[in-house]
């Protein structure tokens, strides 16, 4: 009997050598044009699944599934599993792969052949987690972007660079807080989750990786200002890092007195720095901004 085909089998999972072969059947030489560091230990994904908390009732979307090493393991622990892939040979074999590995639960996964930016609706039920091994370069906008569209994902757990995690993860004062940590925030509580070695990928990247956990708010944040503009405050705020709110947002106000009213509205002093204020602040900006309906009826 084949130890292969059960869901806890150690060998449905890929391991270095499974990696390598796949990848020389399909001639895939990982290219740093799309940022591809494929995960070749086993552990480390279980590891990643549990520190995602999927459960077997979840739905979870993975983009940039690779070879298929997290699938897998997703595979293992939640209901279903829809990948999101941009590359074509990837794309193509990832099926297959799954079928021969893991047949049992092959009716459970979904692939979605498409940048993941482009992505507006994924097939059968609505996705409750998003985990993924995101591509370096794309990490922060492919994440906004699936939080954006995707209101039922309400557990996300990914892999980035371990710099852009911190970026993620950091609150404000922190030097490297900036518009990837307020517009995180703006959808979710935002943590550094660990640290992954290098050698557990090929090729091994020259930079060192961390988790983040984004756990969605229960309730949007309260304000009147839509996301689109707290967003824009977020965006003239740290386009200038160095100089005061009054002088970064002045064009963003239309001009620098107009951008000091609506900080002084907000509770906020012209003097202060967006590395200084939360997603909350941000938002009583933007509901002030001069001839803002919201500010107009207040």
């Amino acid at each position: 009997m084949s130890t292969t085909t059960g869901p806890e089998s150690p060998d449905a999972l890929l391991g270095p050598a499974d990696i390598r072969e796949l990848a020389a059947a399909l001639g895939v030489r990982p290219t740093k044009q799309k940022g591809q560091n494929f995960v070749i230990d086993a552990n480390t994904v279980r590891r990643i699944v549990r520190t995602a908390e999927v459960r077997p009732e979840d739905v979870v979307v993975e983009v940039g599934p690779g070879l298929g090493s997290l699938t897998l393991a997703l595979l293992e622990a939640a209901d279903r599993v829809t990948a999101v892939e941009i590359d074509d040979v990837l794309a193509a074999a990832l099926p297959a792969t799954i079928a021969a590995r893991m047949p049992q639960r092959k009716d459970r996964f979904a692939l979605v052949h498409s940048d993941a930016m482009h992505v507006e609706e994924l097939p059968g039920p609505p996705p409750t987690a998003l985990v993924a091994n995101l591509p370096y370069n794309v990490a922060v906008p492919v994440l906004l972007h699936m939080l954006e569209r995707f209101p039922t994902i309400e557990r996300t757990l990914v892999m980035v660079q371990a710099e852009v995690a911190d970026r993620l993860a950091a609150k404000p004062g922190n030097k490297v807080y900036g518009v990837p940590s307020v517009k995180a925030n703006w959808y979710a509580e935002v943590k550094r989750a660990g640290a992954i070695g290098r050698n557990v990928f090929w090729p091994a990247p020259n930079v060192d990786s961390g988790l983040v956990s984004l756990v969605r708010r229960t309730e949007p944040l309260p304000t009147t200002a839509s996301r689109q503009e707290v967003f824009a405050v977020v965006d003239a705020a740290f386009a200038q890092r160095r100089k005061t709110l009054r002088a970064a947002l002045a064009t963003w106000a239309g001009s620098p007195a107009a951008a000091e009213e609506a900080l002084v509205k907000a509770g906020i002093s012209p003097q202060a720095r967006g590395e200084s204020l939360t997603v909350e602040e941000f938002a009583r900006i933007a509901e002030n901004k001069p001839g803002n309906k919201a500010e107009a009826t207040a």
